[in-house]
């Protein structure tokens, strides 16, 4: 009797291989993603399964994982990832075969950037998927100044330029156009997408500048920025928000950090750095501003610098400040080159 009742409890093959396909879908579509990519190598029919519109729509309504990305020069291949969602570190490599040495690196949405000068090209891959593609620099030993690289609706662009030019690679032509005559010089910091256009902040005198996508023309922005300001970081959450983090004191020393929010005619002040964290943020950048780099990362306004290992975030909801601690796979003597980027897993977008 009890063989006979283990031998019931075990799938019959004869049922299980002739469950409705939407079903299979709608109970494959509640894995872990990284679970069911490894699981899709077991099993032929479920190759096509992944891209099928109807598995697309379930899987990408549920929610994913989002991390903060670490890159620094002595692991060039190795992306510590810290996962904001459970808080917890994550380590990834990229193989040396597949990207090369790179000179610089960039990141929106689920994609990266990578710049190799030495091949003159830009390798664009999803972390997830798998998926890359090498796109040539728009002309030969092209020695760029700034470098732009956003996720936008349709797909993505980069932006270049030099002292007499700027380029634009749109994915979905996917081509090169040249803009003559480049006017505005450019703050080294990436621009950040708002209302279709890229916005840049440009070096002392500081002001801010907008590249429209559609046209290629240039224009300022008509909004005064405020007073005594010693540097400016621009950060776009993707939404619809554009805000404006920046020193302000005199004579290139901050005495304070603030941020504003865009309101579409005006910078208004939405909340100024603790004084106790304030001291300590302007002490390990030694004052020198161009270490500093900001971004938006599911709801945070990140700021960070080159020569210090820790996140100062902004948790725009809840108006409070915090630190993200140094990541314990760093080596111990570690220093200057840290870079952190947002990284928003999504296996669909294309590359």
């Amino acid at each position: 009797m009890k063989k006979s009742r283990e031998r019931d409890s075990r799938m019959d093959p004869e049922i299980w291989s002739k469950l409705p396909s939407e079903i299979l879908e709608h109970i494959l579509s509640f894995l872990p993603l990284r679970a069911f990519l490894k699981l899709r190598a077991t099993c032929k029919s479920f190759w096509p399964l992944l891209f099928s519109p109807s598995f697309v729509s379930k899987h990408s309504s549920l929610p994913f994982s989002s991390f903060l990305s670490l890159s620094h020069p002595q692991f060039a291949h190795h992306f510590p990832l810290y996962d904001t969602t459970l808080a917890t570190w994550r380590n990834i490599s990229l193989s040396r075969h597949s990207f090369p040495s790179f000179t610089s690196l960039s990141s929106s949405g689920a994609l990266f950037c990578l710049s190799h000068s030495a091949s003159f090209t830009f390798h664009v891959f999803n972390l997830f998927s798998k998926a890359s593609r090498t796109i040539p620099y728009p002309t030969h030993a092209l020695h760029f100044d700034h470098l732009t690289f956003a996720a936008t609706p349709s797909g993505y662009v980069i932006f270049v330029s030099t002292s007499n030019s700027g380029f634009l690679y749109h994915s979905k032509a996917p081509a090169w156009t040249r803009f003559h005559g480049f006017g505005p010089v450019l703050d080294h910091q990436q621009g950040v997408l708002f209302n279709g256009c890229l916005y840049f902040a440009t070096p002392e005198p500081f002001s801010v500048v907008i590249f429209d996508l559609e046209s290629g023309g240039w224009q300022g922005l008509h909004a005064g920025l405020p007073d005594q300001l010693t540097f400016v970081r621009l950060v776009s959450d993707g939404e619809g928000k554009l805000y404006l983090v920046g020193g302000v004191g005199s004579n290139g020393i901050s005495r304070s950090i603030k941020v504003w929010e865009f309101d579409g005619n005006w910078w208004v002040e939405m909340q100024s750095l603790p004084d106790l964290i304030c001291r300590k943020f302007v002490s390990v950048c030694y004052h020198n501003y161009e270490h500093v780099y900001c971004f938006w990362h599911q709801g945070m306004i990140c700021i960070c610098c080159y020569t210090w290992p820790e996140i100062l975030y902004y948790l725009v909801s809840r108006r409070t400040w915090h630190w993200l601690p140094r990541c314990p796979s760093l080596p111990p003597k570690c220093s200057c080159g840290f870079k952190w980027f947002s990284f928003v897993p999504n296996l669909y977008a294309s590359v």
